[in-house]
């Protein structure tokens, strides 16, 4: 941490690592993101809420470097996406980017342990660091029993945790999640919802995309609620836990 940083911790709280000023994209004719301005700090739980079309998808995707912005600055743990190329980009995201989907996005043919440990081996740890670092995680998932499972004999509750635990490899800055729940039943959806809070009251910094209020109001502390691609209105959210 450079001694700016460090001053800059002090001065104004905990460190932002999400700062989004003045992000437009524009698809065509059409304005997905109209003038987005955010920032979120370490250790906040975000939520990010609206109807559909209203720009929640595209900015989660800048975010993460998926999509570029038309025009405007994203930044994520203090790097300037918008200075990194295609394979910058997909290096910083395994490095600093958790990502959970509603659908899990697992690799079919991997069981639950090699699922995971890929995340780690993609930036170079050796196989057998990443086998025990994701060993671990599947431990304090509760699914460590689960390693040498394929992904169709899993439950959905326990695709998703897995899941979790691949976006959690590589210690990341930030843990985006897109409608965690949305794919689970009830109680496997609560399940998630407490791993989530576990996870932010340890210092996890979160960014959740939903429809679903009540996952809003479990397990974030502030909401954002877009509409035609800004930022409408921002609350603050007492944890139901």
């Amino acid at each position: 941490m450079t001694t700016d940083q460090e001053s800059g911790r002090r001065d104004n709280g905990p460190q932002v690592v999400v700062r989004l000023d003045g992000v437009h994209k524009e698809y065509g004719d059409t304005k997905a993101l109209d003038g987005m301005s955010l920032e979120i700090r370490a250790g906040e739980a975000v939520a990010v809420m609206g109807p559909s079309g209203c720009g929640k998808s595209t900015l989660l995707n800048m975010v993460a470097g998926l999509d570029r912005p038309t025009s405007g600055l994203v930044e994520v743990a203090g790097q300037d996406l918008g200075q990194l190329n295609e394979t910058g980009l997909a290096l910083f995201r395994r490095r600093h980017i958790g990502m959970i989907f509603q659908f899990f996005n697992l690799i079919d043919d991997l069981p639950a342990l090699d699922n995971v440990a890929l995340a780690a081996q993609l930036t170079g740890t050796s196989a057998r660091q990443a086998r025990r670092r994701a060993l671990e995680l599947l431990d304090e998932l509760g699914i460590a029993d689960r390693g040498n499972t394929y992904p169709a004999a899993l439950s959905g509750g326990e695709r998703q945790r897995v899941a979790v635990a691949r976006a959690l490899m590589n210690r990341p800055a930030l843990l985006l999640a897109d409608e965690p729940t949305g794919a689970l039943d009830s109680r496997s959806g609560e399940q998630v919802m407490d791993l989530l809070i576990d996870l932010n009251q340890i210092g996890q910094t979160l960014l959740l995309v939903t429809h679903d209020r009540h996952l809003a109001d479990r397990c974030a502390s502030r909401l954002i609620e877009v509409a035609d691609g800004r930022v409408a209105r921002e609350s603050a959210l007492e944890p139901t836990g």
